[in-house]
């Protein structure tokens, strides 16, 4: 699943866009406001789903190598957090809906393109 169709098909908004936000294909998601979770996480091509929007979010999914940010409950990033997203070349997203709910959608996007692709 890319970027591209995660923003067509889950109400979400791009706050920044990474220069390879086309080719970016997720296949992972991490739902967590807990950063040090996601620290023990080893997955590729990942997508982070928290509520949180500070830059520790940024410096974590560089760490890890997840390659978009979704903010839940249409939170918006605090500046020092997209100047950084920028930096780092991170896509962020934000998006009206719960976690809950975001990783619901995201789950069944998943299950659905990779049915597709097969």
């Amino acid at each position: 699943m890319t970027l591209g169709e995660i923003v067509e098909n889950l109400p979400a908004h791009i706050v920044h866009k990474s220069s390879d936000f086309l080719q970016i294909n997720i296949e992972n998601v991490v739902a967590s406001d807990l950063m040090s979770d996601v620290l023990v996480t080893d997955f590729e091509n990942g997508f982070l789903v928290t509520s949180l929007a500070s830059e520790q979010v940024i410096r974590t999914a560089d760490i890890v190598g997840m390659r978009c940010v979704l903010l839940v409950n249409d939170k918006l990033p605090q500046s020092a957090m997209k100047e950084l997203a920028e930096d780092e070349d991170i896509t962020v997203l934000s998006t009206p809906l719960s976690m809950f709910e975001a990783c619901v959608s995201l789950g069944t996007m998943l299950r659905i393109f990779q049915k597709e692709r097969v």
